[in-house]
């Protein structure tokens, strides 16, 4: 064998020897990027449960506070025994819904809301349509509010009172 072909043979070795060093540094460095990424999804995933379990107690709150509400406006049904029946069993199915949403959890009440969608899935487009129709009525009834607040010029509070009072005398003048 000449010098040559030996000088060929321990060039290719040792490309090969940095090929297989190269490679191994990739894959070190692919596997620190995929233990830092599955971190980093726990990491979101925790914060998004607690995100929503708190989000879940105010939910929950708010339906209890409602159907105590409810329950104190049944006052005014006294002589309406019928009237104060609905509105007492309203209110009861509202404590029962906030306990049920306290206790379970943001999966459980996830997984709850899609087994009904699957089982009734008329009645969930009929209730999603619903929705969307009043929050259009909403929305559209805000931006028009918004639209006459920008077009007519506001008046300050004083001289508004000022116009008021003078209308007040000339209309007492008047008569």
């Amino acid at each position: 064998m000449g010098v040559g072909q030996q000088n060929g043979n321990r060039h290719h070795e040792t490309g090969s020897e940095d090929w297989d060093t190269l490679k191994g540094d990739v894959g070190d460095m692919a596997g620190a990027a995929v233990e830092r990424g599955r971190y980093f999804i726990d990491s979101a995933r925790e914060q998004a449960t607690d995100y929503a379990g708190r989000r879940k107690d105010d939910v929950a709150q708010s339906v209890a506070d409602f159907a105590t509400s409810l329950r104190e406006s049944t006052h005014s049904f006294d002589e309406r025994p019928n009237i104060r029946a609905v509105v007492d069993s309203a209110a009861d199915g509202l404590e029962q819904l906030a306990d049920t949403i306290r206790d379970k959890t943001f999966a459980d009440i996830f997984n709850d809301f899609e087994e009904v969608v699957r089982r009734r899935p008329a009645t969930a487009a009929a209730v999603s349509v619903a929705v969307g129709f009043l929050a259009a009525r909403f929305l559209k009834s805000t931006a028009e509010d918004l639209r006459q607040d920008r077009m007519t010029p506001s008046v300050s509070q004083p001289s508004r009172n000022r116009q008021q009072q003078a209308q007040r005398s000339r209309a007492r003048a008047g008569a």
